[in-house]
Protein backbone atom coordinates (compact mmCIF):
# COMPACT_ATOMS: atom_id res chain seq x y z
CA UNK A 1 0.00 0.00 0.00
CA UNK A 2 2.90 2.20 1.17
CA UNK A 3 3.91 2.28 -2.79
CA UNK A 4 0.85 2.06 -3.98
CA UNK A 5 -0.14 5.45 -3.07
CA UNK A 6 3.39 6.58 -5.09
CA UNK A 7 1.33 4.53 -8.31
CA UNK A 8 -1.53 6.69 -7.26
CA UNK A 9 0.06 9.81 -7.50
CA UNK A 10 1.91 9.05 -10.34
CA UNK A 11 -0.72 7.69 -12.42
CA UNK A 12 -2.78 10.59 -11.51
CA UNK A 13 0.03 12.62 -12.34
CA UNK A 14 0.11 11.25 -15.57
CA UNK A 15 -3.51 12.17 -16.62
CA UNK A 16 -3.45 16.09 -15.39
CA UNK A 17 -0.13 15.59 -18.30
CA UNK A 18 -2.32 14.17 -20.62
CA UNK A 19 -5.74 16.66 -19.68
CA UNK A 20 -5.77 16.95 -23.69
CA UNK A 21 -5.82 13.55 -25.15
CA UNK A 22 -7.64 12.13 -22.62
CA UNK A 23 -10.58 15.06 -22.22
CA UNK A 24 -10.23 14.19 -19.12
CA UNK A 25 -10.29 18.31 -16.58
CA UNK A 26 -7.28 17.76 -14.85
CA UNK A 27 -9.41 19.21 -11.81
CA UNK A 28 -11.41 15.82 -11.95
CA UNK A 29 -7.83 14.33 -11.80
CA UNK A 30 -5.95 16.14 -9.18
CA UNK A 31 -9.52 15.48 -6.99
CA UNK A 32 -9.50 11.59 -7.62
CA UNK A 33 -5.51 11.85 -6.62
CA UNK A 34 -5.82 13.82 -3.90
CA UNK A 35 -8.75 11.33 -2.39
CA UNK A 36 -7.84 7.83 -3.79
CA UNK A 37 -4.06 8.36 -2.07
CA UNK A 38 -5.58 9.12 1.13
CA UNK A 39 -8.05 5.85 0.54
CA UNK A 40 -5.25 3.92 0.16
CA UNK A 41 -3.00 5.61 2.87
CA UNK A 42 -6.25 4.31 5.55
CA UNK A 43 -6.99 0.82 3.90
CA UNK A 44 -3.19 0.31 4.13
CA UNK A 45 -2.99 2.32 7.05
CA UNK A 46 -1.11 -0.44 9.72
CA UNK A 47 1.64 -1.79 7.02
CA UNK A 48 2.33 2.13 6.19
CA UNK A 49 2.61 3.54 9.74
CA UNK A 50 4.30 0.16 10.98
CA UNK A 51 7.42 0.61 8.55
CA UNK A 52 11.12 1.45 9.82
CA UNK A 53 14.16 2.54 8.33
CA UNK A 54 17.29 1.03 8.47
CA UNK A 55 17.60 2.78 11.94
CA UNK A 56 15.02 0.94 13.29
CA UNK A 57 12.89 4.86 13.04
CA UNK A 58 9.59 4.87 11.72
CA UNK A 59 9.41 5.90 8.00
CA UNK A 60 6.29 8.44 8.95
CA UNK A 61 8.23 11.04 10.94
CA UNK A 62 4.55 12.58 11.87
CA UNK A 63 3.69 9.05 13.55
CA UNK A 64 6.65 9.17 15.09
CA UNK A 65 6.14 12.57 16.16
CA UNK A 66 2.55 11.37 17.54
CA UNK A 67 3.13 8.54 18.82
CA UNK A 68 5.67 10.52 21.36
CA UNK A 69 2.91 12.39 22.93
CA UNK A 70 0.12 9.41 22.68
CA UNK A 71 2.36 6.53 23.18
CA UNK A 72 -0.82 4.29 23.84
CA UNK A 73 -2.00 4.88 19.88
CA UNK A 74 0.03 2.12 18.96
CA UNK A 75 -2.47 0.22 17.43
CA UNK A 76 -5.11 0.38 14.78
CA UNK A 77 -7.80 2.59 16.76
CA UNK A 78 -4.89 4.87 17.59
CA UNK A 79 -3.86 4.75 14.01
CA UNK A 80 -7.34 5.41 12.44
CA UNK A 81 -7.41 8.53 14.62
CA UNK A 82 -3.67 9.79 14.40
CA UNK A 83 -4.56 9.74 10.06
CA UNK A 84 -8.69 10.72 10.51
CA UNK A 85 -8.17 13.28 13.20
CA UNK A 86 -5.13 14.37 13.45
CA UNK A 87 -3.46 14.48 9.71
CA UNK A 88 -6.03 14.81 7.97
CA UNK A 89 -7.26 17.67 9.75
CA UNK A 90 -4.09 19.21 10.04
CA UNK A 91 -3.07 19.34 6.27
CA UNK A 92 -6.34 20.23 5.67
CA UNK A 93 -5.90 23.23 7.72
CA UNK A 94 -3.05 24.42 5.83
CA UNK A 95 -4.56 23.84 2.36
CA UNK A 96 -7.40 25.62 3.51
CA UNK A 97 -4.95 28.80 4.15
CA UNK A 98 -3.63 28.55 0.42
CA UNK A 99 -7.67 27.92 -0.94
CA UNK A 100 -8.71 30.82 1.14
CA UNK A 101 -6.04 32.77 0.07
CA UNK A 102 -6.24 32.09 -3.74
CA UNK A 103 -9.86 32.64 -2.97
CA UNK A 104 -9.71 36.05 -1.99
CA UNK A 105 -6.62 36.97 -4.34
CA UNK A 106 -8.64 35.83 -7.29
CA UNK A 107 -11.53 37.47 -6.15
CA UNK A 108 -10.05 40.50 -6.04
CA UNK A 109 -8.24 40.75 -8.77
CA UNK A 110 -11.52 39.74 -10.66
CA UNK A 111 -13.54 43.31 -9.02
CA UNK A 112 -10.95 45.30 -10.70
CA UNK A 113 -11.00 43.37 -13.74
CA UNK A 114 -15.14 43.67 -14.26
CA UNK A 115 -14.70 47.65 -13.20
CA UNK A 116 -12.13 47.57 -16.07
CA UNK A 117 -9.49 48.93 -13.48
CA UNK A 118 -6.75 47.03 -15.52
CA UNK A 119 -7.40 48.93 -18.71
CA UNK A 120 -5.54 52.15 -16.48
CA UNK A 121 -2.42 50.08 -16.85
CA UNK A 122 -2.89 48.67 -20.24
CA UNK A 123 -3.62 52.01 -21.66
CA UNK A 124 0.00 53.11 -20.49
CA UNK A 125 1.72 49.98 -21.90
CA UNK A 126 1.76 50.90 -25.97
CA UNK A 127 3.85 48.27 -27.50
CA UNK A 128 2.60 45.77 -29.13
CA UNK A 129 6.10 44.40 -30.02
CA UNK A 130 6.30 40.81 -28.84
CA UNK A 131 9.81 41.10 -27.52
CA UNK A 132 9.67 44.33 -25.72
CA UNK A 133 6.10 43.67 -24.41
CA UNK A 134 7.99 40.48 -22.79
CA UNK A 135 10.56 41.91 -21.46
CA UNK A 136 8.16 44.81 -19.31
CA UNK A 137 6.13 41.69 -18.24
CA UNK A 138 8.91 40.07 -17.16
CA UNK A 139 10.66 42.46 -14.73
CA UNK A 140 7.16 43.93 -13.62
CA UNK A 141 6.21 39.83 -12.65
CA UNK A 142 9.68 39.84 -11.09
CA UNK A 143 9.63 42.65 -8.69
CA UNK A 144 6.43 42.78 -7.90
CA UNK A 145 6.83 39.15 -6.81
CA UNK A 146 8.80 40.17 -4.28
CA UNK A 147 6.44 42.88 -2.59
CA UNK A 148 3.47 40.66 -3.11
CA UNK A 149 3.83 36.90 -3.47
CA UNK A 150 4.48 34.39 -6.46
CA UNK A 151 0.71 33.58 -6.56
CA UNK A 152 -0.92 36.73 -6.23
CA UNK A 153 1.20 38.24 -8.87
CA UNK A 154 0.53 35.16 -11.25
CA UNK A 155 -3.01 36.13 -10.72
CA UNK A 156 -2.75 40.22 -11.18
CA UNK A 157 -0.67 39.41 -14.54
CA UNK A 158 -2.57 37.04 -16.22
CA UNK A 159 -5.31 39.34 -16.00
CA UNK A 160 -3.58 42.00 -16.94
CA UNK A 161 -2.39 39.98 -20.20
CA UNK A 162 -5.97 39.23 -21.20
CA UNK A 163 -6.82 42.40 -21.80
CA UNK A 164 -2.86 42.96 -24.28
CA UNK A 165 -2.76 39.70 -25.99
CA UNK A 166 -5.45 37.96 -27.93
CA UNK A 167 -4.21 35.03 -29.77
CA UNK A 168 -4.37 32.13 -27.49
CA UNK A 169 -1.16 30.44 -27.84
CA UNK A 170 0.79 33.95 -27.20
CA UNK A 171 -0.78 34.44 -24.33
CA UNK A 172 0.10 31.22 -23.28
CA UNK A 173 3.65 31.79 -23.85
CA UNK A 174 3.47 35.03 -21.76
CA UNK A 175 1.59 33.42 -18.76
CA UNK A 176 4.64 30.85 -18.95
CA UNK A 177 7.18 32.98 -18.60
CA UNK A 178 5.05 35.06 -15.96
CA UNK A 179 5.34 32.17 -13.48
CA UNK A 180 9.17 32.01 -14.35
CA UNK A 181 9.67 35.71 -13.01
CA UNK A 182 7.21 35.31 -10.83
CA UNK A 183 8.96 32.58 -8.72
CA UNK A 184 12.65 34.38 -9.89
CA UNK A 185 10.87 37.46 -7.82
CA UNK A 186 9.46 35.49 -5.25
CA UNK A 187 12.63 33.41 -4.37
CA UNK A 188 14.82 36.09 -3.10
CA UNK A 189 12.60 38.12 -0.91
CA UNK A 190 11.40 36.95 2.72
CA UNK A 191 7.64 37.43 1.58
CA UNK A 192 7.34 36.22 -1.91
CA UNK A 193 7.13 32.55 -1.65
CA UNK A 194 5.81 30.31 0.59
CA UNK A 195 9.10 28.19 0.76
CA UNK A 196 11.47 31.32 1.57
CA UNK A 197 8.50 32.72 4.22
CA UNK A 198 8.90 29.06 5.67
CA UNK A 199 12.87 29.63 6.20
CA UNK A 200 12.35 33.32 7.33
CA UNK A 201 9.83 32.57 9.81
CA UNK A 202 11.60 29.17 11.15
CA UNK A 203 14.92 31.39 12.02
CA UNK A 204 16.71 29.77 9.04
CA UNK A 205 17.59 33.05 6.99
CA UNK A 206 17.38 36.83 7.69
CA UNK A 207 15.26 39.47 5.55
CA UNK A 208 18.83 41.09 4.57
CA UNK A 209 20.98 38.49 4.37
CA UNK A 210 18.21 36.56 2.23
CA UNK A 211 17.94 39.28 -0.30
CA UNK A 212 21.68 39.91 -0.46
CA UNK A 213 22.53 36.68 -1.38
CA UNK A 214 19.86 35.04 -3.60
CA UNK A 215 19.26 38.34 -5.83
CA UNK A 216 21.75 37.91 -8.78
CA UNK A 217 20.72 33.89 -8.96
CA UNK A 218 17.35 34.90 -9.04
CA UNK A 219 17.61 37.72 -11.90
CA UNK A 220 19.80 35.41 -13.55
CA UNK A 221 16.51 33.07 -13.24
CA UNK A 222 14.65 35.01 -15.28
CA UNK A 223 17.44 37.26 -17.51
CA UNK A 224 18.42 33.97 -19.09
CA UNK A 225 15.33 33.28 -20.58
CA UNK A 226 14.61 36.87 -21.22
CA UNK A 227 18.34 37.05 -23.49
CA UNK A 228 17.62 33.56 -25.18
CA UNK A 229 13.93 35.10 -25.98
CA UNK A 230 15.53 38.16 -27.70
CA UNK A 231 17.50 36.31 -30.43
CA UNK A 232 14.43 34.08 -31.27
CA UNK A 233 11.29 36.20 -31.08
CA UNK A 234 9.78 38.00 -33.42
CA UNK A 235 6.39 39.94 -34.62
CA UNK A 236 3.97 41.44 -32.68
CA UNK A 237 0.98 40.52 -30.44
CA UNK A 238 -2.83 41.86 -31.38
CA UNK A 239 -4.92 43.89 -28.79
CA UNK A 240 -8.47 41.97 -27.84
CA UNK A 241 -11.29 44.10 -29.86
CA UNK A 242 -12.82 46.48 -27.02
CA UNK A 243 -16.00 47.89 -27.39
CA UNK A 244 -16.22 51.88 -26.42
CA UNK A 245 -19.57 51.60 -26.22
CA UNK A 246 -19.69 49.27 -23.75
CA UNK A 247 -17.72 51.23 -21.13
CA UNK A 248 -19.81 51.54 -18.05
CA UNK A 249 -17.31 52.69 -15.81
CA UNK A 250 -16.25 56.52 -14.93
CA UNK A 251 -12.78 56.46 -15.39
CA UNK A 252 -12.41 58.08 -11.55
CA UNK A 253 -13.94 54.67 -10.72
CA UNK A 254 -11.51 52.31 -12.96
CA UNK A 255 -8.46 54.66 -10.73
CA UNK A 256 -10.34 53.90 -7.18
CA UNK A 257 -10.89 50.31 -7.83
CA UNK A 258 -7.30 49.70 -9.46
CA UNK A 259 -6.20 51.41 -6.01
CA UNK A 260 -8.29 49.78 -3.98
CA UNK A 261 -7.90 46.34 -5.14
CA UNK A 262 -3.74 47.05 -5.08
CA UNK A 263 -3.69 48.11 -1.91
CA UNK A 264 -5.66 45.19 -0.55
CA UNK A 265 -3.09 43.05 -2.16
CA UNK A 266 0.18 45.30 -0.73
CA UNK A 267 -1.69 45.32 2.85
CA UNK A 268 -1.25 41.47 2.85
CA UNK A 269 2.48 41.34 4.31
CA UNK A 270 1.90 44.04 6.53
CA UNK A 271 -0.86 42.56 8.20
CA UNK A 272 1.20 39.51 8.21
CA UNK A 273 4.13 41.34 9.99
CA UNK A 274 2.33 43.20 12.62
CA UNK A 275 -0.50 41.07 13.76
CA UNK A 276 1.11 37.92 12.83
CA UNK A 277 -1.76 36.25 11.72
CA UNK A 278 -1.58 33.89 8.48
CA UNK A 279 -1.76 36.26 5.25
CA UNK A 280 -5.00 34.75 4.22
CA UNK A 281 -6.41 36.37 7.14
CA UNK A 282 -5.62 39.61 5.46
CA UNK A 283 -6.08 39.10 2.06
CA UNK A 284 -10.05 38.25 3.17
CA UNK A 285 -9.91 41.79 4.89
CA UNK A 286 -8.69 43.35 1.49
CA UNK A 287 -11.84 41.91 -0.03
CA UNK A 288 -14.15 42.82 2.64
CA UNK A 289 -12.98 45.93 2.48
CA UNK A 290 -12.98 46.45 -0.93
CA UNK A 291 -16.68 44.69 -1.74
CA UNK A 292 -18.38 47.04 1.34
CA UNK A 293 -16.57 50.06 -1.38
CA UNK A 294 -18.25 48.75 -4.38
CA UNK A 295 -21.99 48.59 -2.56
CA UNK A 296 -21.39 51.63 -1.23
CA UNK A 297 -20.05 52.74 -4.46
CA UNK A 298 -22.78 51.48 -6.97
CA UNK A 299 -25.75 52.58 -4.76
CA UNK A 300 -24.66 56.27 -4.27
CA UNK A 301 -23.92 56.21 -8.34
CA UNK A 302 -26.83 54.61 -9.10
CA UNK A 303 -28.66 57.60 -7.45
CA UNK A 304 -26.26 60.67 -8.81
CA UNK A 305 -26.77 59.33 -12.70
CA UNK A 306 -30.63 59.01 -11.80
CA UNK A 307 -30.59 62.45 -10.06
CA UNK A 308 -28.43 64.63 -12.34
CA UNK A 309 -30.06 63.44 -15.71
CA UNK A 310 -30.75 65.47 -17.82
CA UNK A 311 -34.85 66.27 -18.14
CA UNK A 312 -36.98 63.29 -17.39
CA UNK A 313 -35.50 59.80 -16.96
CA UNK A 314 -37.65 56.91 -18.07
CA UNK A 315 -38.34 53.69 -15.75
CA UNK A 316 -36.35 51.92 -18.67
CA UNK A 317 -33.70 54.10 -18.10
CA UNK A 318 -32.95 53.68 -14.21
CA UNK A 319 -33.57 49.74 -14.74
CA UNK A 320 -31.02 49.63 -17.32
CA UNK A 321 -28.77 51.75 -15.29
CA UNK A 322 -29.49 49.98 -11.87
CA UNK A 323 -29.00 46.09 -14.19
CA UNK A 324 -25.35 47.77 -14.88
CA UNK A 325 -24.98 47.91 -11.47
CA UNK A 326 -26.15 44.28 -10.63
CA UNK A 327 -23.49 43.16 -13.08
CA UNK A 328 -20.71 44.76 -11.03
CA UNK A 329 -21.52 43.80 -7.83
CA UNK A 330 -19.18 40.97 -6.09
CA UNK A 331 -22.11 38.75 -5.65
CA UNK A 332 -22.05 38.56 -10.05
CA UNK A 333 -18.69 38.80 -9.87
CA UNK A 334 -17.73 35.27 -7.69
CA UNK A 335 -20.19 33.42 -10.41
CA UNK A 336 -16.65 34.09 -12.82
CA UNK A 337 -13.92 33.56 -10.21
CA UNK A 338 -12.67 30.07 -11.58
CA UNK A 339 -13.29 27.39 -8.90
CA UNK A 340 -12.09 24.52 -11.29
CA UNK A 341 -8.20 25.72 -10.21
CA UNK A 342 -9.19 25.90 -6.36
CA UNK A 343 -10.53 22.43 -6.83
CA UNK A 344 -7.48 21.28 -8.94
CA UNK A 345 -5.23 23.15 -6.08
CA UNK A 346 -7.01 21.57 -3.59
CA UNK A 347 -6.39 17.84 -5.21
CA UNK A 348 -2.92 18.15 -5.93
CA UNK A 349 -2.04 19.71 -2.07
CA UNK A 350 -4.35 16.75 -0.74
CA UNK A 351 -2.46 14.40 -2.86
CA UNK A 352 1.19 15.92 -1.74
CA UNK A 353 0.09 15.90 1.72
CA UNK A 354 -0.94 12.11 2.12
CA UNK A 355 2.77 11.16 0.85
CA UNK A 356 4.06 13.55 3.08
CA UNK A 357 2.20 12.16 5.76
CA UNK A 358 2.96 8.71 5.28
CA UNK A 359 6.44 8.91 4.66
CA UNK A 360 7.57 8.75 0.96
CA UNK A 361 8.86 12.32 0.63
CA UNK A 362 11.02 11.64 4.12
CA UNK A 363 12.22 8.67 2.50
CA UNK A 364 13.10 10.86 -0.98
CA UNK A 365 14.93 13.65 0.88
CA UNK A 366 17.46 11.18 3.09
CA UNK A 367 17.94 9.08 0.18
CA UNK A 368 19.61 12.66 -1.28
CA UNK A 369 21.17 13.06 1.66
CA UNK A 370 22.90 9.64 1.92
CA UNK A 371 23.55 9.11 -1.70
CA UNK A 372 24.71 12.90 -2.65
CA UNK A 373 26.39 14.22 0.48
CA UNK A 374 27.32 17.84 -0.84
CA UNK A 375 24.76 20.69 0.39
CA UNK A 376 24.88 22.13 -3.18
CA UNK A 377 23.82 18.68 -4.78
CA UNK A 378 21.11 18.32 -1.91
CA UNK A 379 19.71 21.73 -2.72
CA UNK A 380 19.87 21.16 -6.26
CA UNK A 381 17.93 18.31 -6.35
CA UNK A 382 15.89 19.96 -3.97
CA UNK A 383 15.17 22.18 -6.62
CA UNK A 384 14.30 19.95 -9.53
CA UNK A 385 12.22 17.65 -7.69
CA UNK A 386 10.28 20.13 -6.96
CA UNK A 387 9.13 20.75 -10.07
CA UNK A 388 7.20 17.30 -9.77
CA UNK A 389 6.17 17.70 -5.82
CA UNK A 390 4.98 20.96 -4.52
CA UNK A 391 7.95 22.31 -2.71
CA UNK A 392 6.62 23.21 0.51
CA UNK A 393 6.59 19.77 1.96
CA UNK A 394 10.32 19.37 0.73
CA UNK A 395 11.39 22.37 2.43
CA UNK A 396 9.19 21.30 5.24
CA UNK A 397 11.42 18.06 5.49
CA UNK A 398 14.65 19.79 4.63
CA UNK A 399 13.75 22.07 7.70
CA UNK A 400 12.99 18.72 9.82
CA UNK A 401 16.39 17.03 8.84
CA UNK A 402 18.91 19.59 9.61
CA UNK A 403 18.72 21.83 12.39
CA UNK A 404 19.87 25.31 12.57
CA UNK A 405 23.69 25.30 13.93
CA UNK A 406 24.79 27.52 16.33
CA UNK A 407 26.68 30.24 15.59
CA UNK A 408 30.44 29.89 14.98
CA UNK A 409 30.07 26.33 14.10
CA UNK A 410 32.64 25.07 11.65
CA UNK A 411 33.69 22.64 9.00
CA UNK A 412 30.50 20.91 7.29
CA UNK A 413 28.09 22.21 9.55
CA UNK A 414 29.46 25.72 9.11
CA UNK A 415 26.83 25.48 5.89
CA UNK A 416 23.52 25.09 8.42
CA UNK A 417 24.10 28.13 10.42
CA UNK A 418 21.88 30.98 9.90
CA UNK A 419 21.62 32.81 6.88
CA UNK A 420 24.29 29.68 6.10
CA UNK A 421 24.87 28.45 2.61
CA UNK A 422 22.68 25.37 2.87
CA UNK A 423 19.73 27.50 3.31
CA UNK A 424 20.67 30.24 0.78
CA UNK A 425 20.86 27.62 -1.80
CA UNK A 426 17.96 25.99 -0.69
CA UNK A 427 15.69 29.18 -0.46
CA UNK A 428 16.65 30.05 -4.68
CA UNK A 429 16.67 26.33 -5.76
CA UNK A 430 12.99 25.45 -4.28
CA UNK A 431 12.05 29.12 -5.28
CA UNK A 432 12.37 28.72 -8.70
CA UNK A 433 13.30 24.77 -9.20
CA UNK A 434 9.31 24.16 -9.94
CA UNK A 435 9.05 26.52 -13.12
CA UNK A 436 10.84 23.65 -14.97
CA UNK A 437 7.41 22.06 -15.19
CA UNK A 438 3.84 24.13 -15.11
CA UNK A 439 2.49 22.25 -12.07
CA UNK A 440 5.94 22.28 -9.75
CA UNK A 441 4.77 25.32 -8.35
CA UNK A 442 1.62 27.43 -6.89
CA UNK A 443 2.08 29.97 -9.50
CA UNK A 444 2.35 27.37 -12.35
CA UNK A 445 -0.76 26.14 -11.14
CA UNK A 446 -2.50 29.35 -11.12
CA UNK A 447 -1.46 30.18 -14.15
CA UNK A 448 -2.86 26.59 -15.93
CA UNK A 449 -6.03 26.89 -14.46
CA UNK A 450 -6.66 30.40 -15.22
CA UNK A 451 -5.14 30.13 -18.68
CA UNK A 452 -5.69 26.47 -19.32
CA UNK A 453 -2.10 25.71 -20.37
CA UNK A 454 -1.59 22.23 -21.55
CA UNK A 455 0.95 20.33 -19.68
CA UNK A 456 2.70 19.20 -22.39
CA UNK A 457 2.79 22.27 -24.49
CA UNK A 458 4.45 23.96 -21.63
CA UNK A 459 6.83 21.11 -21.35
CA UNK A 460 7.70 21.49 -25.40
CA UNK A 461 7.98 25.28 -25.07
CA UNK A 462 8.37 26.54 -22.13
CA UNK A 463 10.63 23.67 -19.76
CA UNK A 464 14.05 23.81 -21.37
CA UNK A 465 13.72 27.75 -20.88
CA UNK A 466 13.17 27.73 -17.57
CA UNK A 467 16.04 24.82 -16.66
CA UNK A 468 18.47 26.78 -18.29
CA UNK A 469 17.38 29.79 -16.06
CA UNK A 470 17.81 27.75 -13.00
CA UNK A 471 20.83 26.27 -13.66
CA UNK A 472 22.15 29.98 -14.81
CA UNK A 473 21.48 31.30 -10.92
CA UNK A 474 22.50 27.56 -9.49
CA UNK A 475 25.88 27.90 -11.14
CA UNK A 476 26.40 31.53 -10.30
CA UNK A 477 26.03 30.74 -6.67
CA UNK A 478 27.70 27.96 -6.78
CA UNK A 479 30.98 29.67 -7.76
CA UNK A 480 30.32 33.04 -6.00
CA UNK A 481 30.36 30.48 -2.69
CA UNK A 482 33.34 28.72 -3.61
CA UNK A 483 35.82 30.76 -5.52
CA UNK A 484 34.70 34.19 -4.80
CA UNK A 485 33.54 34.14 -0.98
CA UNK A 486 35.77 31.61 0.35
Amino acid sequence: MFFLMVAVFVLGYLAIALEHPLRIDKAASALLIGVLTWVVYMLGIEGILSMTNDAGEYVSSAWASYLQNNPTANNHQGMVEFVAHHELLHHLGEIAEILFFLLGAMTIVEIVDQHQGFKVITDKIKTTNKLKLLWIIGFLTFFMSSVLDNLTTTIVIVALLRKLIDEKETRWFFASMVVIAANAGGAWSPIGDVTTIMLWIGGQVTAAKIMEGVFIPSILNILIPLLVLTFTMKGTVSRPKIDENEQVISKRQQVLILTLGVSALLFVPVFKTYTHLPPYLGMLLGLGVLWSVTEVLHRWYDKYKINNSIGAISDENINSIQETSQKLTVIKILSKVDVPTVFFFLGILLAVASLQSAGQLGLAATFLDKNLGNIYAIDFAIGIFSSIVDNVPLVAGAMGMYPIAEAGATGYMANFVQDGVFWEFLAYCAGTGGSILIIGSAAGVAAMGLEKIDFIWYLKKVSLLALLGYLAGAAFYYLEMTYVLH
